[in-house]
């Protein structure tokens, strides 16, 4: 798995998140696309496991908060940025998103949930600010931000 790879696996996500509001029903229609239990979710989660052995993804940070930009938006990712954590536990930095952010979950306790959504795609609208959380173990979490847009509270 390289990063180009990746790109590439990615593509169908993009691609269908492309030209949308990114609002609830994105989440609905990414879910109902690319379910946890279907052949893309689970490519694109086996990809991050490989990668993040790799060396090159989730490769900032420490113990209970990996993290890194795995992508930077362009026209080959319709704008999108593409970021992974590996959070346990944890309840993350507080920061908002600008344009949104659209959210892949990833447990790899059973049970873990992001922000208290389980396995699958949840959506943070435009404006919306939180304190990213983890509960129930550790999860991977993809998050793909229109125009790469990510705002920290200072």
């Amino acid at each position: 798995m390289t990063p180009e790879t990746f790109k590439t696996l990615m593509k169908p996500v993009t691609e269908a998140i492309a030209g949308r509001a990114v609002d609830a029903d994105l989440a609905d229609e990414l879910n109902r696309l690319f379910p946890p239990d279907g052949e893309t979710f689970k490519a694109i989660e086996a990809a991050c496991h490989e990668a993040i052995a790799a060396g090159w993804m989730c490769s900032q940070g420490g113990e209970g908060r990996r993290f890194g930009r795995v992508i930077e938006p362009g026209p080959d990712t319709k704008n999108l940025s593409v970021d992974v954590v590996d959070l346990v536990d944890i309840v993350g930095p507080h920061h908002s998103h600008p344009t949104g952010e659209v959210c892949m979950t990833m447990p790899i306790t059973p049970g873990a949930k992001f922000d208290g959504h389980g396995a699958g795609w949840c959506v943070n609208p435009p404006g919306s600010a939180h304190h990213p959380t983890v509960t129930g173990g550790e999860a991977l979490v993809l998050y793909l931000l229109p125009d790469g847009q990510i705002e920290f509270t200072k």
